[in-house]
């Protein structure tokens, strides 16, 4: 076994992780290094002023059914079981180990130690072992770097190896199909094979952050963050489309992070040392932080169209999937902090792109109502995004990231109460999605009126101003906002029936309430409380 490190590694060989007999380990290959790996197995291809396009081929975005928690001892009481963490058996884990790491003999592989965390009292060693060049890339641009000293004793506690070209055989190996994500607590090792798609690494490191944290009094979130010129943190919170990276890279305050943070004693941490961003449609003028980051060498572009013989990008080319992504150090956005910390915040914003046009554009949250829309994560999906849906679709997702919430979302609801309590803590909830009537028949509210909401909000604007309560939400709904046209900001009132907005409405709080049902009695009862009104 041959060993390529221009920087310091660990003294934590391989062998540790049951891996033998490889070809040549590249140790922490630097950004141009990994370019020229990933270019000479034709991993990817360059695109006008540098970025590396990739392929993710049939699997263009996370596959769900195919993520597994492993069975285990220490932890299997602690897991939120069920539809999101299905077990998988520990045996047959072992088995795929053994098998992924005898594939892995006579072939490179790549690894990058790195940091997920950047307060340093809470930050979790982690270890990417890939196959190939550009995932080690992705590693390298979403965890933090580890210095030369840092290496040189770096023991990871979380080890994730990535084989794209490795397949199960599900009858045999109990898996869901010959694709896998498995997830060890116990060990601290995640196994991720038969798909291409990095941000697989992201979330399985994710994941463990979730299940780890609270036992350290720390809520792990999904949520971007970023602070003012006073120093004053925000949170967002919000599923895909929902605008939480576009409305968190904000060219008047500092980012902080894009994606995923923790809320410790010491206050907000970033998760990562970079940025995955959707850019689907992406556009200079509505989005200019991000799309600056499309044109940088280093950036990573996961199936964005691209011209073969100018090798220019074409970021409304949807031909592959809409998925469509650019994973980025945080350096890369000018107005970022590279410390990844901030304060604790003085605002919380949860993000809704509401479909059926019935949510206020921005409404302020009593800690209760704060605490009933986190647990709830709603968003809606729209006709047309999935083969079936011919109308708006509610769907909720605990705390913002079901998919990554290892344990009891309660862990997650109760934390984030109690932290919200101590800091008096202002919550708003804002809606990205419809106004004037649903999908289809409305529009959907400008992002430049959004950004002049939350400014708005977050500057203290709003606390002077008249509100008046949502009959059936029961929301706080402000009269007027600074440059913001009052018409647009009672949704009643924008709908040309408002009959009709009433049969919405409460179709939507029956949903709510329908969804809420699976938290009684493991929740505060505080909480039903911030809910809709029983219709």
């Amino acid at each position: 076994m041959k060993e390529f490190s221009p920087r310091s590694h660990s003294a934590i060989g391989l062998d540790t992780h049951g891996l033998l007999n490889l070809k040549t380990v590249y140790w922490n290959l630097s950004t141009p290094a990994l370019y020229e790996e990933a270019l000479k197995d034709n991993e990817g291809i360059i695109a006008h002023l540098g970025p590396l396009v990739v392929r993710t081929g049939m699997f263009t975005g996370r596959s769900p059914d195919d993520k597994f928690i492993v069975d285990e001892p220490c932890s299997r009481d602690k897991i939120w079981w069920g539809k999101v963490n299905r077990p998988f058996p520990d045996n047959r884990f072992d088995e795929l180990h053994r098998r992924m790491a005898s594939y892995l003999q006579s072939k490179d592989v790549f690894v990058q130690d790195c940091w997920c965390g950047a307060d340093s009292e809470y930050r979790m060693p982690i270890r990417i072992i890939s196959q190939y060049a550009w995932h080690s890339l992705f590693a390298r641009n979403l965890f933090i770097q580890a210095t030369p000293e840092e290496l040189a004793v770096h023991k990871p506690k979380l080890v994730v190896i990535v084989c794209p070209g490795f397949h199960a055989y599900p009858e045999y190996d109990r898996t869901n199909s010959d694709v896998f994500i498995l997830v060890s607590f116990d060990k601290g090792l995640v196994l991720i094979g038969g798909t291409e798609y990095a941000g697989e690494i992201k979330k399985s490191v994710f994941s463990s952050m979730n299940y780890f944290l609270p036992f350290e009094d720390v809520l792990p979130m999904h949520c971007s963050a970023n602070y003012g010129p006073e120093g004053d943190t925000a949170l967002f919170f919000g599923l895909s489309g929902t605008g939480k990276t576009t409305l968190s890279a904000d060219a008047s305050r500092t980012l902080i992070g894009d994606d995923e943070h923790g809320w410790s004693r010491n206050g907000i941490f970033n998760f990562e040392g970079g940025c995955y961003a959707k850019v689907i449609h992406l556009s200079a003028e509505a989005e200019p932080e991000i799309y600056q980051t499309t044109r940088r060498f280093g950036t990573i572009l996961e199936n964005v169209g691209i011209d073969a013989s100018t090798r220019r990008l074409d970021l409304d080319d949807d031909t592959l999937t809409e998925n469509t992504r650019a994973a980025y150090p945080i350096s890369h956005i000018a107005n970022a902090t590279r410390k990844g910390i901030g304060g604790h915040p003085r605002n919380i914003v949860f993000l809704t792109a509401d479909a059926f046009g019935v949510l206020p554009p921005i409404a302020k949250l009593t800690p209760e109502q704060a605490m009933y829309h986190f647990i709830s994560g709603y968003t809606a999906k729209v006709a047309g995004t999935e083969r079936g849906i011919t109308e708006p679709k509610a769907t909720f997702s605990a705390c913002f990231g079901a998919p990554f919430m290892a344990q009891h979302p309660s862990v997650y609801a109760r934390l984030l109460g109690s932290k919200i309590a101590e800091h008096r803590v202002s919550c708003w909830l804002v809606n990205t999605g419809w106004t004037s009537g649903p999908y289809g028949v409305g529009h959907r509210i400008e992002i430049s009126l959004t950004r002049a909401m939350i400014h708005a909000a977050l500057s203290g604007k709003l606390s002077g101003v008249e509100y008046i309560e949502d009959p059936i939400f029961g929301l706080q709904v402000p009269c007027n906002c600074p440059d913001v046209p009052a018409g647009v900001l009672i949704p009643r009132q924008t709908w040309k029936d408002p009959k009709a907005y009433d049969v919405q409405a409460r179709k939507l709080a029956n949903m709510f309430l329908d969804n809420y049902k699976g938290f009684e009695g493991r929740v505060p009862a505080a909480i039903k409380s911030g809910g809709p009104k029983e219709i």
